[in-house]
């Protein structure tokens, strides 16, 4: 990791319904050498208000990362990969689709909507360590994100 990268703040958007999911991904995200802050939100209604800054997430932070479960409550996460991808504003927003589903066409429609990655969980603990760590390797370390 660069100097440079050492003291840039970094802000994690999970939008995550398994309660266990969000502990266990808060977890592997805790020895992370970037400082960062994970924000989340366990519906789909309400990461868009979050990500348009509306309602009570009047002053959130844009995030840096978005970490995107498909299966999500009131608005699904394609619905909601859709509606970033499609915004001016919100579309440069990295998404790393974070899910269960193995379903090739969840795999086609996300990539069609321009995710910027699909990654299955494992539901073995080791794995979905390690898999956030790459995450966090390879988002918050390697690339050049964009800024507002």
């Amino acid at each position: 990791m660069s100097v440079e990268m050492e003291g840039k703040h970094k802000t994690i958007f999970l939008v995550e319904d398994n309660k266990a999911d969000i502990r266990l991904i808060q977890e592997a995200l805790k020895n992370s050498l970037v400082p960062h802050e994970v924000v989340t939100v366990r519906d789909g209604i309400d990461a868009m208000a979050y990500l348009r800054q509306e309602g009570e997430y009047a002053n959130a932070s844009r995030p840096d990362l978005i970490l995107l479960d498909l299966n999500l409550p009131k608005k699904d996460g394609r619905e909601v990969l859709a509606e970033i991808k499609a915004d001016p504003i919100l579309k440069r927003i990295p998404v790393v689709v974070l899910t269960t589903s193995k379903n090739e066409d969840d795999i086609f429609y996300s990539y069609d909507l321009h995710v910027n990655c699909y990654i299955t969980k494992s539901r073995n603990l080791t794995q979905l360590f390690q898999i956030v760590k790459s995450i966090e390797d390879f988002w918050l370390c390697t690339v050049t994100l964009p800024s507002e």
